[in-house]
């Protein structure tokens, strides 16, 4: 077990590991990160699925099934993930059972085609929950406009969710007030509230990347100064915005009546830019109650050379706040920043499903001409 990560795990945060594939599933990797990388959570999108599938043979034989079975390509997708999600939770049953259900988490993500659609995100969300049948699952549905009341219903029936595409600050307030809604028709309902759970994925490095092209474009020693600076002040703040949530009235009658908080999850926390230190979306934004969820590249970074120097965010929140403004002052729109990231984000999202749809479609068809 590697000691950065121990530190990391008793700083409070919970390292998760953003993939998922049949491949560590069945030779046994995944397992072994469990054991030995402190990971005690999985995310998964269709990006790494349509990776996985056209990587490996492993999904080869259950294709061949839902071929011969004349399965429509939407229906083959869900069979295909939720089978891998199934059992991912189950190797992550012991972490859920012994951490009372807050990790041993594992997301599977909605049809990317419906974020625009309350309704039809709803009813996914539903279908997915139903099929993967795991208590420790996270159905995963991003944050946009149409997507928060399908966030507020699903909590409402008590299925756990992770919010997903998170940018700017406003849209997380909106986030906070959507699981508040949600969590408190459940209530209403009847439901345990102790068993549903939910996470809200705030997307960290795709803010630099942003925010530093702009700032190379304007090319002052102020604007260079400023490189690198915007998505860790961005987080901070956002969990600054966490805890101004959890101080509320409402927050604490529906904690006192069995809530559980949703926890902000760093997302995107692979460095973009090979001139800043490989962890530093790890070490610059420890926390207690929250999640980092990386790809294996950036886990392996942490636990060889981690910079875990305790909690790196309580403290920080005027600072954070000076860095956006000093950004304005150098012209550069926070505003305009998470627009144009939470389209791109919405925009690969969909093309990520659309990719996984076609490539499997193909597949199918393949196979049905051999049979």
């Amino acid at each position: 077990m590697s000691e950065k990560l121990d530190r990391l795990a008793a700083e409070g945060v919970a390292v998760w590991l953003d993939d998922l594939s049949r491949e560590r599933l069945v030779g046994g990797q995944l397992t072994d990160l469990v054991r030995e990388q402190r990971v005690v959570g999985i995310t998964s999108n269709p990006t790494i699925f349509a990776k996985a599938i056209r990587s490996g043979a492993r999904y080869d034989e259950q294709i061949q099934d839902l071929a011969r079975r004349g399965v429509r390509v939407e229906e083959a997708v869900r069979l295909l993930t939720a089978f891998d999600v199934r059992w991912a939770c189950d190797v992550l049953r012991p972490v859920y059972e012994a951490s009372d259900g807050v990790d041993g988490r594992v997301s599977l993500e909605v049809d990317p085609r419906v974020a625009h659609d309350t309704t039809a995100t709803v009813a996914e969300a539903r279908a997915l929950w139903w099929l993967v049948d795991r208590p420790n699952m996270f159905v995963k549905i991003p944050a946009t406009q149409k997507g928060l009341e399908a966030i507020s219903t699903a909590l409402a029936e008590g299925i756990s969710i992770n919010v997903t595409l998170i940018f700017s600050l406003d849209r997380y307030d909106q986030v906070l007030r959507a699981f508040l809604d949600g969590m408190g028709r459940a209530h209403a309902a009847g439901h345990d509230l102790t068993s549903i759970a939910s996470v809200a994925s705030f997307f960290v490095s795709r803010v630099d990347t942003e925010v530093d092209s702009r700032l190379d474009k304007i090319g002052t020693p102020e604007a260079r100064d400023l490189r690198g600076r915007a998505a860790i002040a961005n987080a901070r703040l956002a969990y600054q915005h966490f805890e101004q949530a959890c101080a509320s009235d409402r927050w604490r009658a529906l904690a006192a009546a069995g809530m559980r908080p949703q926890r902000p999850l760093w997302a995107s926390t692979g460095v973009k830019d090979p001139a800043y230190h490989d962890t530093r979306y790890v070490d610059e934004l420890v926390a207690p109650g929250v999640v980092n969820t990386m790809p294996e590249q950036t886990l392996r970074a942490v636990a060889d050379h981690g910079r875990i120097q305790g909690d790196t965010i309580h403290g920080t929140y005027a600072e954070a706040q000076q860095v956006l403004d000093d950004l304005e002052a150098v012209g550069v729109s926070y505003d305009d920043v998470v627009r144009v990231l939470e389209h791109e984000g919405i925009s690969t999202f969909t093309a990520s499903g659309n990719e996984l749809f076609e490539q499997l479609d193909a597949e199918l068809h393949t196979k049905r001409a051999a049979a």
